[in-house]
C-alpha cells in the first residue's frame, strides 16, 4: 500500500464530518506553503469563530499529525516542523494555489470516502515538482512587495543569479510560474517555479509593483474562428465544439497571458499547419495581439 492509499484509508476511518476535514486540510496546506498558520485563516475561510478555529488546530495537532506543527512565539502562529509530513494532502504546490482560487480537487485526496460519484474521469496535468521552501519566501515577497535574490536555471544558462520582485503566482495550463519584475532584464518576466533552485535572501522593498506591470494590467481580447480552409459543414462542427457565437469565440485575458491562452488552445501564433483538420481554429485578430506575443511576428 502506498503512502497516499494509507492516508486515504486512515481518513476514511476518522469520525469527522466533511466540513471539519476541509478545515484540517487547510491547516496542512497553509502551514506547509505559507509557513505560518493562525486561527484567522480558518475564521475567514469558513466563517467560524476563534474558539472553533483554535479547537480545529489543536485537534489536528492531537489526532491527525502530532509532529507537523510548531508554535512560534515570535511569529505568533504555527510553522511547519522539520519532520513535517502531509497527511491530508500530497504536499504539492497546485493544492495551495488551487485553494487560493477555490478550485481544489478535494475528491483526489479523499477518494475513499463514501461520497456521491460522478460517471466521469479527468486527465490531470502533470505538475512540476516545486519545493515548499522555495515558494514560501516568494509568497511573502508577493504580499510585501519585497525584492529577493534567486538562483534560476534556464535553457540558456545552467545557473543565473538575479534579483526579482514577484507579485503573482500563475498557472498557465501546464505549469506554475511567478510573475515578477527582473532587475537584470529591467522588465516584468515569468519565472518557472520549478526552475528556481535557490532563494538567498530578501534584499529590501521595491518601487516596482503590480501596478507598474503594463502587460499584466492590460485587458486583451483574443478572437478565434474555424480555419477558413475547412468546409462550411466542418467549420460548423468546430464552432459548436468551441461554443462560438456567430462564427467566432472571444476570450478575455491579460496581455501577459495571451501566449499561454493560445498555447492552451493549441493555436500556433507563428505558423499555420498544412492540414486544416489539425489546425481547426485560427486567430482572427492577430495584428492586435502582436504586442503581447513572446516573439513579435
Amino acid at each position: 500500500m502506498t503512502k497516499t492509499e494509507s492516508n486515504a484509508a486512515t481518513v476514511q476511518s476518522w469520525p469527522y464530518r466533511w466540513d471539519r476535514l476541509l478545515r484540517y486540510r487547510m491547516i496542512e496546506i497553509i502551514t506547509l506553503w505559507e509557513g505560518r498558520l493562525t486561527s484567522k485563516h480558518l475564521q475567514k475561510a469558513f466563517g467560524i469563530g476563534r474558539q472553533q478555529a483554535s479547537k480545529d488546530i489543536n485537534e489536528y495537532k492531537k489526532t491527525i499529525a502530532p509532529d507537523n506543527l510548531v508554535f512560534d512565539k515570535k511569529l505568533k502562529g504555527y510553522t511547519p516542523s522539520e519532520q513535517f509530513s502531509p497527511v491530508l494532502t500530497k504536499g504539492e504546490i497546485n493544492e495551495y494555489l488551487h485553494m487560493l482560487n477555490s478550485q481544489s480537487d478535494l475528491m483526489t485526496h479523499f477518494a475513499n470516502l463514501d461520497l456521491p460519484q460522478a460517471h466521469s474521469e479527468i486527465v490531470s496535468p502533470l505538475f512540476r515538482a516545486v519545493n515548499a521552501a522555495i515558494v514560501r519566501p516568494i509568497i511573502i515577497a508577493c504580499k510585501e512587495n519585497q525584492r529577493i535574490e534567486v538562483e534560476y536555471s534556464s535553457l540558456t544558462s545552467e545557473k543565473d543569479y538575479r534579483n526579482i520582485v514577484p507579485h503573482t503566482l500563475v498557472f498557465n495550463g501546464y505549469r506554475w510560474h511567478v510573475r515578477a519584475y527582473c532587475e537584470k532584464s529591467l522588465g516584468y518576466r515569468d519565472f518557472v517555479l520549478s526552475r528556481i533552485t535557490n532563494i538567498y535572501d530578501f534584499v529590501g522593498e521595491s518601487d516596482k509593483t503590480i501596478q507598474n506591470d503594463i502587460a499584466w494590467n492590460s485587458e486583451v481580447q483574443i478572437i478565434i474562428k474555424p480555419d477558413p480552409r475547412l468546409s462550411e459543414a466542418q467549420q460548423a462542427v468546430i464552432a459548436t465544439d468551441y461554443g462560438m457565437q456567430e462564427g467566432s469565440l472571444q476570450i478575455q485575458t491579460r496581455g501577459a497571458m495571451v501566449e499561454y491562452v493560445l498555447q492552451f488552445l493549441r493555436v500556433n501564433s507563428k505558423q499555420i499547419k498544412s492540414d486544416p483538420k489539425a489546425q481547426q481554429v485560427v486567430i482572427d485578430n492577430k495584428n492586435q495581439l502582436k504586442p503581447w506575443l513572446f516573439e513579435k511576428n
